[in-house]
């Protein structure tokens, strides 16, 4: 054990949960999770760095005959993700009913149409693990909700009833659904049960002293099988209290300090990283004091305004927010993603560009082929909520030449790589994949627009042949990632300034780290641009070159990144 509990610290937090009662009965049964779990989580700190880059990616992505999906996984991991991707998200790897692997019916077992927990040890020895921890809702189907309607007094209290006459008006909605689903207990009385996402992912009730410390258990379970990433999924819906809007509420806040200093009692070297798509002011706050909450907040603003920014050719709200944004310590960073298998979501950008040129985005996504997701406000209106669209697509239409389409994708994920923080790549991002049409049309789910399944031999064909979309994308990832993990000064928690040209053309990082200095400086425009050297002697890291003159000179959607000499 690294640390001994604080008691009388955590007493006060779980007293501002709990009656005191109940309180010493959580703090009792952490005492015995923490020795339950001492000798099977290993204490090795290994600090974040600029190696750290994450492979974001379904346990299914790629699939091979003979072979379980986890297994063909590591097999593309091993062949063409390492040593620059030296980290796998695991998206939801457990059984479950529906939402592509988001209604969890077992925490505590891998989906046997993946593999095994054996493949998933066999992966940790390749590459450091990111599980999803799924933990505000689970599966109707799930055996903790069927023992729950079935009255068996242990999980009385595991779910939320609510009469669906109260007043509540006031919760926030993600999604244009019912928040309240009817189910029959086996006693055949009714009950509406709080269901924030959908009828099949029932919301868990943290009041309830048992819910607390049963899913402080899952996450200690996933930290013994090799995470070193904890992604805490829709995290700030956790807490519910009728009569407010139900998210970023202080007891939500105050769990996930609390599973947080349970974590690092065992080991230093776990992250938890929040999920939280909302505007960025919220998003933010689950750094907590930058020591005591979340190491990585997601930093979902940045995907949006780089789309924006090509739209626009101007950089001025990308340079305004990123002005903006400040860390409480040097402890923690963002964790910076460009696309995922969720949509590109809207709301982070409340607050950065005005209302109607969110809308401008919306209707981009469906020119270029994509849709659009939409949430209930409180005055009965809709507004875009995410984009359901591959990035790429979204970036440029699918009709302009492979060129401009490499550019302004390569654009965007180089200032990724670039910000501070560690970088998060979808596995279709990295593959150069499109919209996939197919799946949406089958399942009716426009998030498996994005969501495609790969066989491996096909893929594997279509990376080795020059000629291909999937070719150039995937080896410039390669090359940026590999330039990108020899720098210091791309340590995900060194220093960062930001500066633009005059006619916001050109959008500048400099990263500073132990003496090395690097400017990443990108032309957001369709024509050439110029802007004044920031330094003079600087060493063009990409073109492996020396640059003088007075000025940088930089192509349409073109980028660089110079080492200062």
């Amino acid at each position: 054990m690294s640390k001994k509990l604080a008691k009388e610290k955590i007493l006060k937090s779980l007293m501002s949960l709990y009656s005191e009662d109940e309180a010493e009965w959580v703090y009792t049964n952490i005492e015995r999770l923490v020795a339950k779990y001492q000798s099977k989580i290993i204490e090795e700190e290994e600090p974040l760095s600029e190696k750290d880059v994450i492979l974001i990616t379904y346990g299914d992505n790629v699939q091979q005959d003979g072979k379980s999906h986890l297994q063909t996984l590591k097999n593309f991991i091993d062949n063409y993700c390492l040593p620059e991707i030296n980290t796998a998200h695991l998206l939801p790897c457990f059984p479950y009913t529906s939402d592509d692997g988001f209604s969890i019916t077992d925490y505590y077992e891998i989906d046997p149409n993946l593999g095994s927990w054996n493949d998933m040890e066999t992966l940790a020895k390749s590459s450091n693990l990111m599980y999803d921890a799924v933990v505000n809702h689970m599966s109707k189907s799930s055996q903790w909700f069927q023992s729950y309607l079935a009255g068996e007094d242990a999980y009385k209290n595991y779910f939320i009833a609510v009469d669906p006459k109260q007043d509540l008006s006031k919760v926030m909605r993600p999604r244009a659904l019912p928040l309240l689903t009817p189910f029959k207990t086996n006693t055949g009385e009714e009950r509406h049960i709080w269901t924030t996402f959908s009828e099949d992912q029932v919301d868990l009730n943290f009041k309830s002293p048992e819910v607390f410390i049963a899913i402080l258990d899952v996450l200690l379970f996933y930290v013994s099988k090799g995470g070193k990433f904890i992604r805490l999924d829709a995290i700030a819906f956790l807490w519910k209290e009728i009569g407010t809007n139900c998210i970023h509420l202080p007891q939500t806040h105050t769990i996930i300090k609390l599973y947080k200093e349970v974590l690092r009692i065992l080991t230093s070297n776990i992250y938890l990283i929040t999920e939280t798509n909302v505007p960025h002011k919220e998003n933010v706050s689950y750094f907590g004091n930058g020591v005591d909450e979340a190491d990585l907040v997601y930093n979902f603003s940045l995907a949006p305004l780089l789309v924006y920014s090509i739209m626009k050719g101007k950089v001025e709200k990308l340079f305004n927010w990123a002005q903006s944004l400040k860390l409480p310590s040097n402890k923690v960073c963002f964790f910076n993603f460009t696309a995922s298998h969720d949509g590109i979501g809207m709301r982070p950008l409340q607050g950065i560009i005005p209302d109607e040129e969110i809308g401008l985005l919306a209707k981009r996504a469906e020119n270029h082929g994509g849709m659009v997701g939409y949430k209930n406000n409180e005055d009965g209106t809709q507004s875009p909520y995410e984009l359901n669209c591959n990035y790429m697509d979204l970036l440029s239409h699918p009709s302009e030449d492979n060129t401009t389409r490499i550019a302004k994708m390569m654009l965007t994920q180089s200032v990724m790589m670039a910000m501070p923080g560690i970088p998060g790549i979808y596995f279709h991002s990295l593959v150069g994949s499109q919209n996939y049409y197919e799946g949406v049309e089958k399942s009716g789910i426009k998030r498996r627009i994005n969501r495609e399944k790969l066989d491996f031999d096909i893929l594997a064909k279509e990376l080795s042949e020059k000629s291909s979309l999937r070719y150039h994308i995937f080896t410039s990832f390669k090359e940026l990632l590999r330039i990108r993990t020899e720098q210091r000064a791309f340590n995900p928690l060194s220093k960062a300034d930001y500066f633009k040209s005059d006619d916001s053309r050109i959008f500048v990082i400099r990263r500073m780290n132990k003496g090395e200095t690097v400017y990443a400086i990108y032309n957001f425009s369709d024509e050439t641009a110029e802007m004044d050297t920031l330094s003079q002697n600087v060493y063009d890291l990409i073109n492996k070159k020396e640059v003088v003159g007075n000025t940088w000179k930089i192509e349409p959607f073109n980028f660089y990144w110079f080492k200062a000499n």
